[in-house]
């Protein structure tokens, strides 16, 4: 029985095993990393972004790529051979063990009211911890009621200088042309299958 669970403590979900650590490793969305490393590396990172597409495509995973690399001591200075973020500083630890204080995660489905926006504007202006950046992912945006999405607006048009919002949607046709005039949009693309045989292949050889 001991044997038993110890490995069940020792068994971690294949998603999260091989969840990219850096942009290099995000598969079948080259339109969209290519950019925003280019943004990283010259310091020109977007105080907000909306990513649009399916379920399960690789939008939460580049949201938090971004925090991470926005926080990443050696990430400006990054070049074709290095990886970005660098996975190897404090800071990307620290991300790397799911308990970095400058990510915010918010789910809409369940967080969609003015009440909720209104506490993540008061707190989004205390400063972010070890310097850096407060990153704030807001999953499922389109579910915010129609008074949540106009407090919203009014963070997103006077954003501080030490905070960045990445709102994440399904369905891009429930948010607000306000909403999307105010952030840096990208579509996210269903990857092709060869690349997803690929990615299991290489998956299945390394377990």
């Amino acid at each position: 029985n001991r044997i038993l669970y110890l490995l069940a403590m020792a068994y971690q979900v294949l998603y999260r095993k091989y969840r990219p650590r850096d942009f290099s490793e995000v598969a079948g969305q080259d339109h969209v990393v290519t950019v925003i490393r280019r943004q990283v590396e010259n310091g020109r990172v977007a105080h907000a972004y909306l990513f649009s597409g399916p379920r399960g495509i690789g939008k939460t995973t580049v949201a938090r790529l971004i925090a991470k690399a926005v926080n990443c001591a050696n990430a400006a200075s990054g070049s074709a051979n290095k990886s970005i973020p660098c996975n190897v500083c404090e800071s990307c630890l620290v991300f790397n063990s799911g308990q970095a204080l400058n990510l915010i995660e918010i789910d809409a489905a369940s967080n969609r009211g003015i009440d909720e926006i209104r506490e993540l504007r008061e707190a989004v202006r205390f400063a972010p911890v070890s310097g850096g950046k407060k990153v704030y992912i807001i999953d499922e945006v389109h579910q915010l009621t129609k008074e949540a999405f106009n407090a919203l607006l009014k963070t997103l048009e006077e954003p501080p200088e030490h905070a960045i919002f990445i709102l994440a949607t399904t369905e891009l046709d429930k948010v607000p042309q306000t909403i999307i005039s105010r952030t840096q949009h990208f579509d996210f693309r269903r990857p092709r299958q060869e690349i997803i045989t690929n990615r299991l292949m290489n998956i299945a050889e390394k377990e």
